[in-house]
């Protein structure tokens, strides 16, 4: 490469794809060479097992792909260091990205765009992984929402009122530079994860369906895309546009994500707290024992065991499963749902902040439009209810029989009455 050439780069981040990429369909659009890179921050992998860790195998394997297609720069450093020594070395005109709507990362690109200014270089954020990001959807007041149900209804007004279009960024890969700026390769991180197959295909016969068979965890009734939606290798404006066709069950799914979102951007101290306030007087137990066999899956209610057992197996747990298990921890056991949404956190593969933590807040009832702190899961009934044949009991649970739950960790009925108590004074004295 010629040292005065003008560069523009794309950072790849929680969108690993050349297609539909709203980002990286601008940087090619306006400039004549770019550069795509991504960047192992080693501070973030420093909270993941990185031998073990499928979520990294799959961002790794889909960063060799991403090479091998569109000549991805790799780097493994802090970002804010990665730019500081490209600017030194190369004659960049412009760092394009998508946005990220988490605390850590809003604060990460805020450095390296207030870095980049100083030397002249525009930073510009694309809104990529959702279809409405954080201001899009407010009240009349400009307020965001924080229930639900008006919310999705005017996130469809707005959608049904708006012409939206993809973003054909793999027709223009002839603007990629075909040299390179990074002596890194991927073979030198320390670390090689064991591959994991993620489901990368929408199969609209599931989705036609979804309304009808998405509670029943013993069938293929789900779509199974969260975690390619997490990474960004597949589209959420196809997925939204096969939803707004099809099944109006699992677009409302696909809102619940962006309402997520949105509740984690304006108040981002969810991360950390209840977004009631006045559940933080509740007086959880934390019992260390009953957490470590809610984690392996020994409270003997078979459901909740066969949910853990697949998380802990495959990374994965149906959704219908997710709340029963949650409600499970902090409403039988009055374990804090802190602790509950970490472990997904170390577990699920389509792990996402901004998901995992509302939906843990809503089964523990402190989180925004969360089911009432009366609302308690029993774990027999939506046994009969979700898996009458027991399919997905004896799948991940091979020993169980008629004597399984005989002795449970905690009785139902007790605890169900332990956890009105505790929730009643907790709220009372507020």
């Amino acid at each position: 490469m010629e040292p005065n050439t003008e560069i523009c780069l794309f950072w790849f981040r929680r969108d690993l794809r050349a297609f539909d990429n709203h980002g990286f369909y601008k940087a090619l659009a306006n400039n004549p060479t770019v550069v795509p890179i991504f960047i192992f921050d080693p501070e973030i992998l420093k909270r993941f097992d990185c031998e073990t860790d499928k979520r990294l195998a799959y961002i790794i394997e889909k960063v060799k792909q991403l090479k091998k297609s569109i000549n991805l720069q790799v780097f493994f450093d802090q970002p804010i260091t990665v730019f500081n020594q490209l600017v030194q070395k190369h004659t960049i005109t412009a760092v394009y990205t998508n946005q990220d709507y988490e605390p850590q990362a809003i604060a990460r690109d805020a450095q390296v765009k207030t870095f980049l200014a100083t030397h002249n270089i525009a930073f510009h954020s694309f809104k990529d992984q959702v279809i409405f990001h954080e201001n899009d959807i407010l009240k009349t007041d400009g307020s965001p929402y924080t229930v639900f149900t008006p919310y999705s209804k005017k996130w469809k007004e707005t959608f049904n009122s708006t012409i939206f279009k993809s973003y054909p960024s793999e027709k223009l890969l002839d603007k990629i530079a075909t040299f390179s700026i990074s002596n890194f390769a991927i073979d030198q991180l320390p670390f090689s994860p064991q591959q994991v197959a993620i489901n990368e295909t929408v199969d609209l016969s599931i989705v036609k369906k979804y309304n009808e068979t998405r509670d029943y965890p013993g069938i293929q009734g789900t779509t199974d895309i969260a975690t390619a939606l997490r990474f960004g290798t597949v589209s959420i404006r196809a997925c939204v546009e096969i939803a707004h066709q099809h099944n109006e069950t699992w677009l409302n799914e696909l809102i619940w994500r962006e309402f997520y979102l949105q509740i984690l951007f304006h108040f981002p101290q969810v991360v950390t707290q209840c977004f009631k306030p006045k559940y933080e007087n509740i007086n959880w137990r934390n019992n260390e024992t009953e957490f470590q066999l809610w984690c392996e899956g020994k409270t003997g209610y078979a459901i909740v065991d066969a949910g853990m057992r697949e998380l802990n197996q495959t990374g994965k747990m149906h959704n219908r499963v997710r709340m029963v298990v949650a409600s499970f921890l902090c409403k039988h056991l009055l374990i804090d749902w802190r602790w509950g949404e970490a472990y997904f956190a170390q577990k699920l593969l389509d792990y996402d902040l901004a998901a995992n933590n509302g939906n843990w807040q809503w089964a523990a009832g402190c989180g925004c439009d969360a089911a009432p702190y009366f609302r308690i899961f029993n774990p027999y009934e939506q046994t009969k209810k979700f898996d009458p044949k027991l399919t997905y009991i004896k799948k991940w649970v091979p020993e169980y029989d008629e004597f399984y739950e005989l002795l449970p960790i905690v009785d139902h009925k007790f605890a169900r009455e332990r956890t009105l108590t505790t929730y009643k004074k907790a709220l009372d004295n507020v």
